[in-house]
């Protein structure tokens, strides 16, 4: 080594930037947020649906129960059931075949797809049953025609089906898209391998894992079609005992100022609707961690 040789010295070294301490609210600031949280809730949710029940009680059990004696309420109650009843399961097998569709192949018109899955929640009700009045109104595109064959389908049950399947045709498709896009297809490619059929890889693999997103998918669809008011109101045409449905039926009574009989039949659609979301707590309770698997998996 040559005597007076240098050497470069080191490049300084990056220093570590001081790591902030992590940001935490005061035990004030907790308390106040979460009284927040509540306060909001009670004036939004607790307090209308208490209101609900408050007027529907107002004169007894005795006018609660004649409310729903009213043969136009017994009509109203059955028409309602009968649309979900068509509605529901055809849209869970639109939201079957559309998920597995999107999240299993590649085809043109699959972005178009999906975005129109999302049509039902940008378009108001009151516009796409205005679209159906259009469609097979008696001066519609196809309205003349079907009324020759004899087929009437507004101010008549199949006009409310038909409204009612557009509305609510995301739910069951949105709940399943996102959890079978996380799952994969390993495992029908692994069916597939070993000789299943498609039918049996769709009951033995595809169904057991997204059973449980099926269910809130056919509960909030269920919950949607027996409350939906807009669009089954420009299609019915209100008439009593035949083409109303219960949400109808309420503001017919509330616009005849019998409040006690609205918000009597009003109280049967709060209680669905605190049926639906106790049954979707306890299944999320109940089965949350083979829900969180499958997704997972």
């Amino acid at each position: 080594m040559a005597t007076g040789e240098t050497f470069p010295l080191d490049p300084p070294r990056p220093r570590a930037l001081p790591v902030p301490p992590p940001i935490g609210e005061t035990a004030m600031a907790r308390r106040l947020l979460v009284a927040a949280a509540v306060l909001f809730l009670a004036l939004i949710l607790a307090l209308p649906l208490a209101g609900v029940f408050t007027e529907g009680l107002r004169k007894g059990w005795g006018a609660w129960l004649a409310a729903f004696a009213d043969p136009d309420a017994r009509a109203a109650i059955r028409l309602t059931l009968l649309v979900a009843a068509i509605s529901v399961p055809a849209n869970l097998v639109f939201g079957v075949a559309a998920a597995w569709a999107i999240t299993r192949f590649s085809f043109p018109g699959r972005n178009l797809l999906v975005t129109l899955i999302d049509l039902p929640f940008s378009v108001s009700p009151v516009v796409s049953g205005l679209v159906f009045v259009l469609l097979f109104g008696a001066n519609g595109l196809v309205g003349p025609f079907l009324k020759a064959q004899g087929i009437q389908v507004i101010f008549a049950v199949p006009g409310l089906v038909l409204a009612t399947i557009f509305v609510t045709f995301p739910f069951v498709a949105r709940e399943l898209i996102p959890i079978m896009q996380a799952q994969g297809a390993a495992d029908e490619e692994a069916a597939l391998t070993l000789g299943a059929s498609g039918w049996t890889i769709f009951t033995r693999v595809t169904l057991p894992n997204i059973k449980w997103g099926l269910l809130y998918g056919v509960l909030l669809c269920n919950a949607r079609a027996m409350g939906e008011f807009g669009a089954v109101s420009v299609v019915s045409g209100h008439i009593r005992g035949l083409t109303n449905t219960v949400p109808l039926q309420v503001e017919i009574l509330y616009n005849e100022y019998d409040f006690v009989g609205a918000f009597a039949i009003a109280s049967a659609l709060a209680v669905l609707a605190l049926v639906t979301l106790v049954l979707k707590t306890f299944l999320e309770w109940r089965y949350g961690d083979e829900l969180a698997r499958s997704a997972r998996h």
